[in-house]
């Protein structure tokens, strides 16, 4: 299999939702931090492509070979890359209000990351996933994450950055709230008969990640 579309945009942009969405328009399996979370055994691998980001399709197969799709981190941070090794992808911006998202990423993500290590799970990946997802989403991403303003402009940038390199035909700046239509009208499939997706609102991740009870 190989990727026939590359999620661009940051987390917290209703990519949960739209991983589910692109499943069921055919583009399954569709990656996402989740999956990181389902495989640790690919935590060093991203570690190593943070270090050595691979530039080519047959590169990338170790982890994304079984994929269709990709959203989320920690593929939006290698998105220019993935680009270059799959030319025939079609590339979705994932967008939402500024002020909105910082609230969720200030209430989720971030409180992650004010935590520091915590007990490991029995699979003893737990502060190696954390390690890796704070190199690519704090260090080299965003830096002071507690500047609001830092964070948004990094946000501001980087949407720039991706509209600026992608050409139009191949893009598509969409936010979850536009639903199903102009989605699958980029995607060349039909609108399906159900709702879209709605999952891990903030309230949903701060009680899975044991935050709020």
């Amino acid at each position: 299999m190989t990727l026939r579309l590359i999620g661009a945009g940051y987390g917290r942009m209703g990519t949960r939702a739209t991983k589910d969405a692109l499943e069921l328009i055919g583009f399954a399996p569709c990656h996402h931090m989740a999956e990181v979370f389902a495989h640790n055994e690919t935590v060093p691998q991203w570690q190593e492509a943070l270090e050595n980001p691979p530039t080519t399709a047959s590169g990338w197969a170790p982890l994304l070979g079984e994929y269709a799709a990709c959203v989320d981190w920690p593929c939006c941070f290698f998105w220019k890359e993935l680009c270059a090794a799959f030319p025939d992808a079609k590339v979705l911006l994932s967008t939402r209000d500024p002020e909105k998202w910082w609230a969720s990423i200030d209430m989720t993500i971030f409180e992650i990351f004010r935590q520091g290590d915590v007990p490991e799970d029995d699979t003893g990946m737990r502060n190696s996933h954390r390690a890796m997802a704070r190199e690519m989403i704090v260090d080299r991403t965003f830096g002071d994450f507690e500047d609001k303003a830092n964070v948004l402009r990094t946000l501001k940038a980087h949407e720039e950055e991706v509209r600026d390199t992608i050409a139009p035909d191949r893009l598509l700046t969409w936010s979850v709230t536009e639903g199903w239509d102009p989605l699958c009208a980029f995607l060349e499939v039909p609108v399906p008969d159900t709702p879209f997706p709605n999952r891990n609102t903030t309230k949903d991740f701060r009680k899975n990640i044991g935050i709020d009870d």
